[in-house]
């Protein structure tokens, strides 16, 4: 799951939760940073973008120029900024690493709400570790 809060003056104008399956710690990152820079340059106010995450080191991947797996992301997220920074010549992006363990306020408000909400699946997922044993399970009742 990746969670994106866009916030303005200290002031939450926007949350999104995106459910995926079956993808790597890296993808799931690189799209929540994908998500907060799309819906930022949304707002037609916007200027000045501070993206604060804990995984700094997904923001270098975004503007690696080599081929990797993800560079899908990448490439749309550079097209994302491209458009963001042809609107005003003024218009800046920061990215903020702040660790698990930081005391920034704003980092500990999102914090404390993304520990707070429970996923409860619409569906019953085919791809989850439980469905799998279950259908294991099943199967060897069957052959029984």
């Amino acid at each position: 799951m990746s969670i994106v809060h866009i916030h303005s003056y200290l002031n939450s104008i926007k949350k999104t939760l995106h459910h995926a399956v079956s993808i790597t710690f890296t993808e799931a990152e690189l799209f929540a940073i994908r998500c907060g820079i799309n819906q930022a340059i949304q707002i037609p106010e916007a200027s000045h973008i501070i993206v604060i995450t804990d995984s700094i080191h997904m923001v270098h991947r975004i503007f690696d120029s080599s081929i990797y797996p993800y560079q899908q992301q990448s490439i749309t997220i550079s097209k994302d900024l491209r458009s963001f920074f042809n609107k005003h010549s003024s218009n800046s992006i920061e990215f903020w690493n702040c660790p698990n363990n930081s005391k920034l306020p704003l980092h500990l408000a999102v914090d404390k709400k993304t520990k707070k909400f429970n996923l409860t699946p619409l569906l019953p997922c085919k791809m989850s570790w439980d469905f799998d044993k279950k259908n294991k399970c099943d199967s060897i009742i069957r052959n029984w």
